[in-house]
């Protein structure tokens, strides 16, 4: 079934489509006289101008007011850039997937909400030309004094992109300049910057900046910002994406007509630009998704001269394009063609991708598929409770006794199912694992997940979690308290960091013996020494290069048998951003937390050593 962007685009692009008479063109419109004859489709607003009725005799000024109001013909008569199939400079005709963003930058003005969008770009389609046109017209129409902001991952992308303006405005047509009486179309220096320039008989400044240079534009008055390329931004402890949109973000008031878009073509998963899309995806981010797929792009279609013999060579995901996606058959027989350019399907994907998870696919470093991991992160949900384990103490067997659960929206610990009414009967229906991080709030965090069991055949189910830092006695019996809430769950513990750190004086070494002693349902390995026939059995998971291997790829087997029902959005974001290090081990990129896809790792590699979780033993302390 063609999904509702597909089938928006597709009634833009179908229509016939003229902007000088305004036939089929975006927004809504009404059929007028021109001053000069005939008749044109002007925008509804133009009509409601308080200058409209003053212009209906005067052809030139009927036109210049329609600039005001009417973004493609300002285009078409303002505009002219350079074509990069002819290498000629030609009007600025919006293609259909310019028009299909431009409309929506024209209903949240129309709306007079701040435009602010995230953009997911396909190549050889003019993306940026259109961004930066659109603000550009803003700045020549619409407002004085409103600045703006050119910044790509390098400066000469930058100036690339303010170059196009300038193209633009060489060749503006004199009599439709809207700049104060005696100004000129065309960039003037400002204070003697080589990275401003100001818009005469406007006051509009345009700077250029690149991201290896965040200080530039601190303190500065914008009202506009075209962020470009932001996935090949640079991500070290010097300077972030994160830290330059923090800057940039701060400068432009959220009001009509301010307006920023950060726009690029992915480069693989985890980085910022991945992690802002998924927020603005999921709806927890102020900026709209736009994705433009391949075959939004006109270019791409190739006639079809033997239909029997395209059809016979589709495979199934050929056949999905036309019936999931509503692609021609022109469309397909492109792609079918196209395919034969490269030694495996995932490189075509990644390059002409279909959808947004196939653009964000990258050179094969993660170690979860994006497929795996959007299946997974469509189970995720909110909480149905957030609160704390409290009692009495915090610590010792009087804690297992005396903590219960508090709701509470300052606590840590989110429920997503409570504890069945008959979870003690079953034996270990719930399992508890346990991932020990730092204490103080820069270290990893430390997650206690809960698992239920009895969907076993449909999955293994995220019921709660708790994630957060603090001592590690107090996380230890904190885990404890939960596992014995959930029905004396099957507690594990990762055990690495509390057999590890045993410095003089620390009781780490000995919180797990401390809880066998009160809480009988834990998780024991088997071990022998070297050199031991001895059979030995230690409380913990201890993690290594095998077990972790192992545990991973069990992990990965589940996410792709849909064996793991996912709550928690940041477990997604976690299994997107884990990779394959060069020295062949795998863990999270820079940057990023892996505690909670170990504990749903960890999880799935005990498995195997449980019984069944519908064994029955009896209801306790029933004769």
């Amino acid at each position: 079934m063609i999904n509702d962007n597909d089938k928006e685009f597709l009634m833009i692009a179908g229509k016939d489509h003229d902007p000088l008479t305004g036939r089929g063109c975006i927004g809504p419109r009404v059929e007028v006289d021109h001053p000069s004859g005939g008749r044109v489709e002007i925008p509804v607003s133009m009509m409601l101008d308080e200058n409209y009725n003053s212009v209906l005799n005067d052809a030139l000024k009927f036109n210049r007011l329609r600039t005001c109001h009417d973004f493609e013909y300002w285009c078409a008569v303002c505009c002219h850039i350079h074509d990069k199939t002819t290498a000629r400079t030609v009007p600025f005709y919006l293609n259909a997937p310019q028009r299909y963003v431009a409309s929506m930058f024209e209903e949240d003005r129309r709306e007079g909400r701040p435009i602010r969008f995230i953009m997911l770009k396909a190549r050889q389609w003019g993306g940026s030309t259109m961004v930066q046109m659109y603000m550009a017209w803003i700045q020549c129409t619409q407002r004085h004094n409103w600045n703006s902001l050119i910044c790509a991952h390098v400066k000469d992308a930058s100036n690339t992109i303010r170059g196009m303006y300038s193209g633009m405005l060489a060749s503006y047509p004199a009599e439709l300049w809207l700049g104060d009486e005696g100004s000129n179309p065309g960039f003037k220096p400002y204070e003697r910057s080589l990275n401003v320039r100001e818009l005469p008989g406007r006051g509009c400044r345009v700077t250029v900046a690149s991201s290896e240079n965040q200080d530039a534009v601190r303190g500065a008055d914008y009202a506009m910002a075209h962020l470009s390329e932001v996935a090949f931004w640079s991500d070290t402890p010097q300077r972030s994406p994160s830290d330059f949109m923090r800057a940039v973000g701060g400068s432009i008031n959220i009001v009509p007509l301010t307006m920023i878009v950060m726009e690029s073509t992915a480069n693989g998963i985890g980085n910022f630009f991945h992690s802002e899309w998924i927020r603005a995806r999921e709806g927890q981010s102020d900026k709209r998704p736009v994705f433009i797929p391949w075959y939004y792009i006109d270019i791409y279609s190739t006639p079809v001269d033997d239909l029997e013999e395209l059809l016979a060579s589709l495979d199934d995901y050929e056949r999905e394009l036309i019936d999931s996606y509503g692609c021609r058959l022109d469309q397909v027989n492109w792609y079918h063609q196209k395919r034969r350019e490269y030694a495996d399907h995932a490189k075509m994907k990644a390059e002409y991708p279909t959808n947004d998870i196939e653009a964000f696919t990258n050179t094969g470093y993660q170690v979860f598929a994006c497929e795996y991991i959007e299946a997974a992160r469509s189970e995720c949900r909110s909480p149905v409770a957030v609160g704390e384990m409290t009692g009495s103490v915090e610590v010792g067997p009087e804690a297992l006794a005396s903590m219960r659960f508090e709701p509470s929206t300052a606590g840590k610990l989110e429920v997503w199912s409570y504890p069945a009414a008959d979870a003690g009967i079953y034996d270990s229906r719930y399992i508890v694992v346990v991932d020990i991080g730092g204490r103080s709030e820069s270290s990893d965090y430390s997650v206690i997940a809960v698992f239920d069991r009895t969907t076993l055949d449909a999955g293994l189910e995220v019921v709660a979690q708790w994630r957060g830092h603090c001592d590690h006695d107090i996380l230890a019996w904190k885990a404890a308290a939960i596992a014995r809430w959930y029905g004396n769950a099957h507690l594990v513990y990762e055990s690495n960091t509390l057999e590890t750190d045993n410095t003089e004086g620390d009781p780490s070494l000995f919180i797990l013996n401390d809880i066998a002693y009160q809480y009988d349902n834990l998780y024991y390995r088997i071990y022998s020494e070297v050199g031991e026939p001895l059979v030995h059995r230690r409380p913990g998971f201890h993690t290594n290069r095998s077990t972790k291997t192992a545990a991973i790829t069990r992990l990965n087997a589940a996410l792709r048998d849909r064996l793991l029902i996912e709550r928690d959005q940041r477990a997604c974001n976690e299994m997107s951003t884990y990779r394959y290090m060069p020295n062949g081990s795998a863990g999270a990129q820079i940057g990023n937390h892996d505690d909670i896809v170990i504990t749903r790792a960890i999880a799935f590699a005990i498995l195997p050593s449980l019984p069944s979780p519908d064994c029955y033993i009896g209801i306790p302390g029933a004769i």
